[in-house]
């Protein structure tokens, strides 16, 4: 199968950059390097193509009903330009998906929202959405607009500066979380206080045919998957399909530690299940780590106590470009999470000396 492509595959073609497949698309994963794009963003500002990422768009009587009963969070909360953070579960509470909820403004009188799966999963969830819909005879519209949307994420200290000097409307007041429309190049977009990278900055959810000039809009090092990884990991930032997969490494929200975006008191599919594993505990949870000895923690490797035995899987790993060190996420026994407790990782069949350490490893916003 062909990999879909991003609205502006030929303009990063010709900045020079270098592709991967992720999710189902041909992305960027640096044009400059790595390093590069991933300081830009932590001294500076820098933007990246995240159109590889879901659009679902919900609107009419019951959309905030079937919000509510299919996200883990309290969707009631949300006014028109609020956003939030939430887990898809199943009936056992194991994450399906991570996902950001957005409040748009109301459409014929109706409550509207649009929501952010992850890579190579809308289609997916835009079934899950019309089966449970039709399940509980709820009156919404479900669109999968992931082919009308492009998304750009402009990320730094000096980003809500440099997207509030191109919008025709101030938005340097949004809080964190916040979004609204703004005017870019006579296009409306939907303009977040939001990001994935530690830093401040602002998410942009764009009509496909006027990415171009959007992106052109910004005068600022374009960024890749790469850099983009490097710096969520430092954040401690989750990444759907490799620190949680339904299939291969099903965990529950309290083990990956965002127990927050779980609202018992709102009924959801896997609720029963979390409000269980809430009160009983759970016996591993995803830890930080730094290694003390030389060497790189990459996805899969195995974590190991002080007398060699296998208690844990890397689940993400980097050379940290900030604290210049080798850090990652994984997960272990309750009774080794506790920050300063010693592991041991296994780096290409050599067993490497780590600590388990309090994320993020970097001060954020």
């Amino acid at each position: 199968m062909p990999l879909q492509t991003p609205p502006l595959r030929g303009l990063h073609d010709e900045y020079g950059a270098k592709f991967t497949e992720f999710g189902g698309w041909d992305m960027p994963v640096e044009f400059e390097s790595i390093r590069t794009e991933h300081a830009a963003v932590r001294e500076g500002v820098g933007i990246f193509d995240v159109s590889h990422m879901g659009q679902l768009h919900v609107t009419g009587p019951d959309a905030t009903e079937l919000m509510q009963r299919l996200t883990s969070n309290d969707v009631s909360r949300l006014a028109v330009g609020d956003s939030q953070y939430a887990t898809i579960t199943d009936e056992d509470g194991i994450i399906i998906d991570d996902t950001v909820v957005y409040r748009l403004p109301d459409e014929a009188e109706e409550p509207t929202y649009l929501f952010v799966p992850n890579a190579g999963t809308d289609e997916a969830t835009h079934q899950r959405w019309i089966d449970y819909r039709n399940e509980w005879d709820l009156e919404a519209t479900v669109d999968n607009r992931t082919d009308e949307y492009a998304m750009f994420a402009v990320q730094g200290p000096e980003a809500v500066e440099l997207v509030d000097g191109v919008t025709e409307e101030s938005v340097a007041d949004l809080a964190r979380f916040e979004a609204r429309y703004a005017t870019i190049e006579g296009v409306d977009c939907w303009t977040a206080r939001t990001g994935y990278t530690g830093e401040d900055g602002v998410e942009l959810i764009v009509p496909w045919a006027a990415a171009e000039e959007i992106w052109t809009a910004f005068d600022c090092q374009p960024c890749g998957l790469g850099a983009r990884d490097t710096l969520r990991i430092e954040a401690g930032l989750l990444l759907a399909g490799q620190d949680f997969h339904h299939d291969d490494d099903p965990r529950t929200p309290y083990e990956a530690g965002i127990g927050f975006t779980v609202a018992l008191e709102t009924e959801f599919v896997g609720r029963d299940a979390l409000a269980e594993i809430h009160e009983r505990g759970v016996e591993e949870r995803l830890v930080g780590f730094q290694l003390i000895d030389r060497g790189v923690p990459r996805h899969g490797y195995d974590i190991t106590n002080s007398e060699g035995r296998v208690i844990g899987t890397v689940t993400s790993g980097t050379m940290s470009p900030t604290v210049e060190q080798p850090i990652g996420l994984g997960y272990v026994p309750v009774e080794y999470a506790e920050p300063g407790t010693t592991l041991q990782v296994v780096v290409r069949g050599q067993s490497k000396k780590a600590r388990v350490e309090t994320t993020p490893f970097i001060d954020t916003v």
